[in-house]
């Protein structure tokens, strides 16, 4: 028992663990419509957008969360509107705009040089300098996002699934998608600082596959995989802190490790099935 909350005499550990679940539940909350969406690039994408906009407010000695918060939105938002008004596809979309506010990061980076550093912690985590402001901020986004995901059930199930017939039920899928996209926008800004622009869309992805393996219902896939990402947020913490390696890295590495059990167990239960099946 002592072994276990020895970590928690560390401020530094308190805040980077309660941060980590936190973002854990939702990254595995958005990441269910993520992965039934197909949209698994666009986490991958905005993350790198939004470390363009975390240059830029370093530059102009702007606050991190509004102005990567704005730019975050801004390439969200331009991203919806692209695919929307033209026949251009979401990944090419994704892929023009969320690289191009990357390669501006990239170049005030060799631009300022002073502060290569700070941005090692943008792109791999740096749960050491999680504070705890930045708890209360993280607290904040994710309980305003459970509320709004609450709010708009319905419609986001509807378009998840049929966005076509969520139309012809008077449903504003321009709207669900734009609010969508901004909810994923600011899961993603305050997941930086703990995951690392790099861990951020394989934190969003994988939980939701593993309950995805594990379940057909729907709901069941929502509490599974808010709940995995929780869990792997905890014992990625404390692996992270007796190994020593980064805490972004060793987070995935863990929803790695189930998604793999989960695959497994999914095999030997379809593998059992169709031999019951053969012999009844």
């Amino acid at each position: 028992m002592e072994f276990l909350l020895t970590p928690f005499q560390y401020e530094f550990f308190r805040n980077g663990t309660l941060a980590a679940v936190l973002v854990g539940a939702l990254c595995g909350l958005i990441g269910v419509y993520i992965v039934l969406r197909g949209m698994s690039y666009i986490g991958h994408g905005l993350s790198h957008a939004i470390f363009g906009g975390a240059v830029i407010a370093y530059v102009m000695q702007w606050n991190f969360y509004i102005g990567a918060g704005l730019w975050g939105f801004l390439a969200a938002l331009l991203i919806n509107q692209t695919v929307r008004r033209t026949r251009i596809n979401a990944d090419a979309a994704i892929g023009v705009i969320t690289t191009a506010s990357f390669a501006i990061g990239v170049a005030l980076i060799s631009r300022y040089r002073r502060f290569t550093q700070s941005f090692d912690a943008a792109l791999f985590g740096n749960i050491l300098g999680v504070t705890q402001k930045d708890v209360l901020v993280i607290a904040a986004v994710t309980l305003l996002v459970f509320i709004v995901i609450l709010f708009l059930y319905k419609q986001l199930l509807f378009t998840t699934f049929d966005s076509e017939v969520a139309q012809v039920y008077g449903i504003s899928t321009a709207w669900v998608d734009t609010w969508f996209a901004l909810l994923l926008a600011a899961a993603i800004i305050v997941s930086m600082q703990v995951l690392g622009v790099t861990m951020i869309a394989a934190a969003l992805v994988i939980p939701a596959i593993t309950a995805r393996l594990l379940t057909d219902s729907f709901h069941r896939m929502i509490v599974i995989s808010t709940g995995l990402g929780a869990l792997t947020g905890l014992i990625g913490m404390y692996l992270s802190f007796y190994v020593d390696v980064s805490s972004g890295a060793t987070i995935v590495l863990v929803q790695a490790t189930l998604f793999g059990l989960a695959l497994l167990w999914s095999s030997w239960r379809h593998r059992n099935g169709r031999l019951l099946h053969t012999h009844v």
